[in-house]
Order: structure tokens, then C-alpha cells, then sequence
């Protein structure tokens, strides 16, 4: 009976320290990402005499701060440029007037959802503003009228997410300033979005 519970204390003993070291991110768990070899991707033609040419995911991606598994191409992107494992090119010509916005525009009509905050930061700094306004967005606080529907049919935020950013089942994502937590709607200081990294490397 005594070798029994010390064996039970030991067993919880090594749980709880292998979830506390997880949680500190001093143990990671198993990178679980895989990444289909290029000529079965379903995208590019197996029979193609350059596809030995172009770098395979895995070889690619494998080092990137990872997002999910599944998510889109399993690559967190921002954190993966703000670690300077990417470094986006602003412009091809020297000549192009590069702009940037750093405000946080926070969208407080979501029901009973977390507030929506928008990053210019990241958008200004992977694409130019001419890529969303007027086009699909108004240059305005306020003037837009997105809402879920319009987004999964492909408009406003739809127009990236789901196709090229990440999917709109991250809801987390955009969803991230809780009522009551002293954010108002409106233009806000740029601190971006925050939301828990992937610690699956």
C-alpha cells in the first residue's frame, strides 16, 4: 500500500512539472507540422522540368514560427517578422513612396464577441494602403460596415482572410479586446493584436 502511493505521488509529481515547464516554454511539444512534398501538392505540375528548382515547404517553413497545424500554410507570419525570420520587401523601386500607419482601429459593434482590433501596423507593413482603400474599405473610422456575413462571402476582411491570411475560424485572431477591459471603439494607439503564440516547435 505505501509503494503504491509513492508511486501515485511521484507519477502526479512528474505530471505537474512537465505542465509547468510546458507552460513556461522550457519544454515544447512535438512539432506536428507536415507540409506535402511539392509534386503531390495538388498546386504544381509534377511533370514540370523546373519543380526540382523551387525550395520544398518543409526545407522552407520548417524553421518559421509555427501557427497551427493545418492553419493555412502553419507559419505565424507577424511573429515571424517581428523575430527577423522574414525581412518583406517595401518596394521594388527606389522611387515608391512607402506608407505606413501604426494606429489600431478597435471595431466595438460585435455583439456579444470580443471587440475586433485592427492592426494597421501589420497590414501597412506587408501591403500598401492602395490594396484596401477606397477599393474595399473607406479611410475612415466608422464608415465601414463589416459584419461576419460580408466576410465569409469574400468582402471587406474576406478579401485576404480565408484565402491568403489566415482563416476566419481563427476567431481569436480579431476578436481580441474584451468589454469592460477599458478599450473603447475608435482609433487607438498601434499595439497590434495580441493573441497566445504557438508554442508547437
Amino acid at each position: 500500500m505505501g509503494e503504491q502511493m509513492m508511486s501515485n505521488r511521484v507519477t502526479v509529481s512528474a505530471v505537474l512539472l512537465g505542465t509547468c515547464l510546458f507552460a513556461a516554454g522550457l519544454v515544447q511539444a512535438k512539432d506536428k507540422r507536415v507540409w506535402s512534398p511539392l509534386e503531390t501538392d495538388g498546386i504544381h505540375d509534377p511533370d514540370a522540368p523546373g519543380l526540382e528548382l523551387l525550395q520544398w515547404p518543409d526545407e522552407a517553413l520548417r524553421a518559421m514560427l509555427p501557427d497551427h497545424p493545418g492553419i493555412g500554410n502553419q507559419v505565424d507570419w507577424l511573429r515571424a517578422t517581428s523575430a527577423g525570420q522574414l525581412r518583406p520587401v517595401d518596394a521594388l523601386y527606389e522611387v515608391t513612396r512607402v506608407r505606413q500607419r501604426d494606429k489600431d482601429i478597435v471595431m466595438g459593434r460585435t455583439g456579444e464577441m470580443a471587440m475586433v482590433r485592427f492592426p494597421h501596423g501589420s497590414h501597412s507593413r506587408e501591403m500598401d494602403c492602395d490594396n484596401c482603400h477606397d477599393q474595399f474599405f473607406v479611410a475612415k473610422a466608422g464608415a465601414n460596415h463589416a459584419n461576419m456575413f460580408s466576410i465569409l462571402a469574400g468582402e471587406n476582411c474576406g478579401r485576404c482572410h480565408g484565402a491568403v491570411a489566415f482563416p476566419l475560424t481563427e476567431c481569436r485572431r480579431c476578436h481580441t479586446d474584451e468589454r469592460g477591459g477599458g478599450t473603447v471603439p475608435g482609433v487607438q494607439a498601434g499595439q497590434g493584436r495580441q493573441y497566445d503564440p504557438v508554442v508547437t516547435r
